[in-house]
């Protein structure tokens, strides 16, 4: 990963107009770009360069990208933000399930991509390694690997949103982390101020995790700023 303010970005394109002219764009603004036309190379690429973001085309020769996303995921951790032409709805439950940050329909402008490309860039950063796969704290444990999530012992249930929200809070531990961060680490999109299923899937969260629901210690409310995930309070 880059340790500098200048950020490293593979865009994995094979539309070759769209790529240049992104990567253009992306390198006016600061950023250094590498391009991957090939599926089948990307893995290799992201494993060897570690760049802080990688922009994923989702129909590629050799590999599809929720292909690449999946085998990908477990080894980098880094923001991944998802492009693709086709926009149902269990596709997009389908790329973030399988690791995306963010996900955008094409056609999207360069201004668009950057817009959500610089948001997942400016999530607060992890207390730990960014390539950790797994925390621990006190008996709770969570695992991006294996996708699953543990409580004093025993093996606790979600839904695929339901955990990556869990493990989004969970890597930001002691982090304050506002609707629009959950949204956009989410979703891809920046909160509308008036959508509340964040709320409610932090209150079924803490349900699932014996958190008090009126004195929350667990996953806390931060009055007019978001949520924390506390690092402590899993004894």
């Amino acid at each position: 990963m880059s340790q500098g303010t200048e950020k490293l970005i593979l865009l994995v394109e094979d539309d070759e107009l769209s790529a240049f002219s992104l990567k253009l764009f992306m390198e006016k603004r600061g950023y250094r770009v590498e391009l991957e036309p090939r599926g089948d190379r990307a893995v290799a690429r992201i494993l060897d360069l570690k760049p802080d973001a990688v922009v994923l085309d989702c129909n590629l020769p050799g590999k599809d990208g929720f292909e690449i996303c999946r085998d990908v995921r477990a080894q980098y951790g880094g923001a991944i933000l998802m492009l693709t032409a086709r926009t149902d709805d269990v596709e997009q439950v389908l790329g973030l399930g399988m690791g995306a940050d963010g996900y955008l329909a094409k056609p999207a402008t360069p201004h668009l991509v950057m817009a959500h490309l610089a948001a997942l860039l400016r999530r607060p950063p992890s207390p730990q390694d960014a390539e950790v796969y797994e925390y621990r704290f006190g008996q709770f444990s969570i695992s991006r690997a294996t996708r699953t999530v543990r409580l004093t012992g025993k093996e606790i249930f979600f839904s695929t949103v339901e955990f990556d929200l869990l493990w989004l809070l969970a890597s930001r531990a002691g982090h304050i982390l506002s609707r629009d961060d959950l949204t956009i680490g989410l979703r891809g999109v920046e909160y509308d101020g008036m959508n509340r299923s964040i709320d409610m899937r932090v209150s079924r969260l803490r349900k699932a995790l014996g958190d008090e629901a009126d004195n929350p210690q667990r996953i806390k409310t931060v009055r007019g700023k978001g949520y924390l995930f506390s690092p402590t309070d899993w004894d």
